[in-house]
């Protein structure tokens, strides 16, 4: 049963990596700008964010057997659908039907393994095997797609995930056993449209800000909405007798920081890494295959350092962990700014390795500080939170900077000096959000340790975690 959760959510993590080396493929051969780039990632990424919690109730109420194959089956549906895409909507389409699936399948993975391990030692090391062996799929994504790109094309990225799935499903029939919680949470259905309808509004607003200028009037009105809209969801929760998002969580201080900078950890992390392997294939003409094995050191360094992350804060402190992590992630995105099209791979590779540790230092604590900041009843919630502000933010940062660089080659830059300047910005907001940390939390106390994890995917407590 361990080895079947684990499988789904390698699944889940490969997919969010090995899509970024196959994207200059995409463009070539799917006919497609920039913007429709970003569309194929955050489509999928988007539709994970919002049905994250949704997911993680749904596995406690309907049964977590039945939402983990239903999640699996969906994924594995979604991968054949996005392989056989003749163009980019029905691309779309199928990333979609993907963020649906994995949003969950991931949740319920994790629900399964602590209700089939009940002692919580034994349920310790099990979150711990299953997010370090699943997030063997975040590492192996870059040059996984690379090989399967540069040798069947982009289409092979999602259909290697259907024999996976379907051998999966059929051992998940046999060997997993159901359960459910009968106290399980209500489905909050005003607050979810809402945050997807306001969340939706504002990514449209940012990603096509690009093409149809900043101060366009249908952007404008996407804008608009999107405050109306998340006003109207604040609302919504306020009066909510059972409220997706408990907005009472956020009056403890250290919650708030945490999520806040969780949020800045996936506008820069996913941000940056959409244009990792554009820079090595478009910039400096490698091949997709060594595209893939280039932008290895940053994951690599995050799946190596996560896991002693939260032990770390736990003798040393939250706030000296996350900080020194911001600055270094924050350091190596400025450095990054400055690489061009001459710049040797000896001399890319370490900044792209310095990006990955300050990374990888500051997701664990972050999660082990917002839960510990909560009673405990509330763990599993905060941490589902968490990494929806994470995914939330990897959704901004793909529109944001995408939106930069597009915006920069219509006043005339090249797509070097886009990606330049996508690369600072990241950077700068990431050491702001370093200082801010550290100046808001001077006299916080140590936040507790999430337990051993994958770099894109908290494992703190059962809750419905992201992928």
């Amino acid at each position: 049963m361990l080895t079947l959760t684990c499988v789904g959510q390698f699944m889940v993590l490969l997919d969010n990596t090995i899509v970024g080396v196959a994207l200059p493929d995409m463009q070539t051969n799917l006919h497609t700008t920039l913007t429709g780039l970003q569309w194929i990632v955050d489509a999928y990424v988007l539709a994970v964010a919002m049905l994250l919690l949704a997911g993680g109730v749904s596995a406690d109420k309907f049964g977590r057997k039945r939402v983990f194959l239903g999640g699996l089956a969906v994924f594995t549906v979604a991968s054949l659908l996005c392989s056989f895409a003749p163009d980019v909507g029905w691309l779309l389409a199928g990333r979609v039907l993907q963020g649906i699936g994995a949003a969950v399948l991931s949740p319920a993975s994790l629900a399964l393994l602590a209700s089939a391990y009940p002692v919580p030692q034994e349920r310790i090391k099990a979150i711990g095997l299953w997010a370090g062996l699943s997030g063997i799929g975040m590492a192996a994504g870059p040059a996984t797609g690379g090989i399967l790109t540069s040798a069947f094309g982009w289409p092979a990225i999602f259909l290697v995930n259907v024999p996976i799935g379907v051998v999966a499903l059929i051992v998940g029939v046999r060997v997993l056993a159901e359960s459910k919680n009968p106290a399980a949470r209500a489905f909050d259905l005003p607050g979810q449209v809402l945050s997807i309808l306001a969340v939706g509004a504002l990514t449209f607003g940012l990603i096509e800000a690009g093409d149809l200028g900043w101060t366009s009037p249908l952007i404008l009105s996407f804008f608009a909405a999107a405050v109306v809209l998340f006003i109207a969801f604040l609302v919504v929760e306020a009066r909510s007798a059972a409220p997706m998002l408990p907005l009472h969580l956020f009056r403890q201080k250290l919650f708030s920081v945490s999520n806040t900078a969780m949020t800045i950890v996936g506008f820069a992390l996913m941000g940056s890494a959409f244009f990792f392997s554009q820079f090595f294939v478009f910039v400096q003409g490698y091949s997709l295959l060594s595209a893939g094995v280039a932008t290895l050191p940053s994951s690599l360094a995050m799946v190596i350092c996560s896991p002693y992350a939260g032990r770390i804060a736990a003798r040393f402190g939250f706030r000296s962990v996350v900080t020194t992590g911001l600055v270094l992630a924050g350091a190596g995105l400025i450095l990054m700014a400055g690489v061009h099209q001459e710049t040797p791979y000896l001399n890319v590779w370490w900044r792209l390795t310095i990006i990955g540790i300050g990374f990888g230092l500051t997701m664990s604590p972050l999660t082990g500080a917002a839960i510990s900041s909560v009673p405990p009843q509330e763990g599993g919630l905060a941490s589902g939170i968490s990494s929806v502000t994470r995914q939330i933010g990897a959704v901004f940062g793909v529109a944001v900077l995408g939106a930069i660089v597009t915006t920069q080659q219509t006043h005339g830059g090249t797509f070097a000096s886009g990606l330049n300047a996508a690369f600072l910005t990241a950077g700068v907001v990431t050491l702001v959000t370093a200082v801010l940390t550290g100046l808001w939390l001077v006299r916080s106390k140590p936040a507790a340790p999430a337990p051993a994890q994958a770099p894109a995917q908290q494992t703190a407590a059962p809750s419905p975690a992201g992928s």
